[in-house]
């Protein structure tokens, strides 16, 4: 269906002004209650974790997010806590949420925020050039923490402007929405309202004007609403092509020692899953056969290993589908075969695991081969 031209709407003072007043009342009468948004003893926002909640909900739904945010706060309260964190227990505490560079880039960001005086601020220039802070985050910290009138854009804020104007165009990268909603935000701020007009659009997009069958019914701005009128909100925003998912198989190696404990490696440094643990690993790149070779002597095991197939688990990631296959020994490594397989890796029990960073499918598979593979009881 291809979306009116006819209808669409632009800037205007009076209808802008109904739009910021309509959508603030409605927000402070029907908002989640949501962790981030408890303010602090002498009012206002602790815009720490305003920056934490933001950066956890990058790309991760708010149920996701919840599981994680109440622990994350109590183990590191504060910038400076966290900025004094070893990274891996950084990691560890951000295991389940993925996007896992975006906990490294929090971690830097803790450590340039606890070595300036005053730690953060509303100057949306040194918001901006904190690690992986940028456009949208410093905004959401300007106006939510501080009640500055900093436009945020993103897909949830992009869809109900598209809608609103009936605009084909909208996006959350261009500049013509960003100044649609500098406009917005700037009327906001004039009444002191900036903070709750950006967390209404963000909340209309996400729990209202959804991607699909959008509840106008319920909506504070249907009156306002160009697409609603056109009777066109299902053609807004103007979809994209869906990008190919890439299929990685990987053979996963689940060896114990004679104390129980799960030989562990560290992934690199960038990539997927960098510097996250898993068990021993390579990629699948041509058939079975070989790759269980590469595996054997990625380990300095003999070339002709026997493995035995313990399961599989699957995975599906934004623009990638991960397959991992777990295998383990037939017979037990020797001795002098442990001690060389553990060279750049780690023997780690239970309670260790727990303390590192694994992602969500490597903790599948170490959880799998824990099930299936009996510990061994050997010399």
């Amino acid at each position: 269906m291809t979306p009116p031209r006819a209808g669409h709407a632009r800037a205007g003072g009076s209808r802008d002004a109904r739009i910021v007043r309509r959508l603030v009342a409605w927000f402070d009468a029907a908002h989640r209650d949501l962790p981030w948004r408890i303010e602090r003893p002498g009012g206002g926002r602790d815009p720490y974790r305003v920056l934490v909640s933001e950066i956890m909900l990058q790309q991760t739904q708010v149920a996701r997010a919840l599981e994680k945010y109440d622990a994350f706060l109590a183990r590191f309260p504060d910038a400076d806590t966290l900025a004094r964190a070893d990274l891996h227990d950084v990691l560890a505490a951000w295991s389940g949420l993925g996007y896992y560079r975006r906990a490294r880039l929090l971690h830097a960001a803790a450590r340039v925020i606890a070595s300036r005086p005053g730690g953060l601020t509303p100057d949306l220039d040194v918001l901006k050039a904190l690690p992986g802070v940028g456009r949208y985050t410093a905004g959401a910290i300007a106006s939510i923490a501080f009640n500055q009138p900093a436009p945020i854009v993103d897909g949830n804020v992009a869809r109900v402007l598209a809608r609103l104007d009936a605009d084909d165009k909208a996006s959350a990268t261009s500049p013509q929405t960003w100044a649609r909603a500098t406009a917005l935000v700037t009327i906001a701020g004039a009444q002191a309202a900036s903070g709750r007009f950006n967390e209404g659009l963000m909340e209309l997009g996400a729990t209202v004007c959804t991607p699909r069958a959008p509840a106008c019914g319920r909506c504070p701005l249907s009156g306002e609403c160009v697409a609603h009128a056109n009777a066109s909100q299902d053609c807004y925003p103007t979809p994209k092509p869906a990008a190919a998912r890439r299929t990685i198989r990987v053979l996963c190696a689940a060896v114990y020692d004679s104390k129980g404990r799960l030989l562990v490696e560290q992934r690199p440094a960038s990539g997927l899953w960098a510097g996250l643990w898993q068990m021993p690993a390579v990629e699948r790149e041509q058939g079975p056969a070989s790759t269980r070779a590469q595996l054997a002597h990625a380990l300095g095991l003999d070339h002709g290993t026997s493995w035995r197939r313990l399961g599989v688990v699957r995975v599906v990631l934004s623009h990638r589908e991960v397959s991992l296959t777990l295998l383990t020994p037939r017979e037990p490594p020797s001795p002098r075969e442990r001690r060389a397989m553990a060279r750049g890796r780690r023997w780690v029990g239970a309670a260790d695991l727990a303390r590192l960073g694994i992602s969500n499918a490597h903790k599948k598979a170490i959880a799998m081969a824990a099930s299936a593979s009996p510990v061994p009881t050997i010399a």
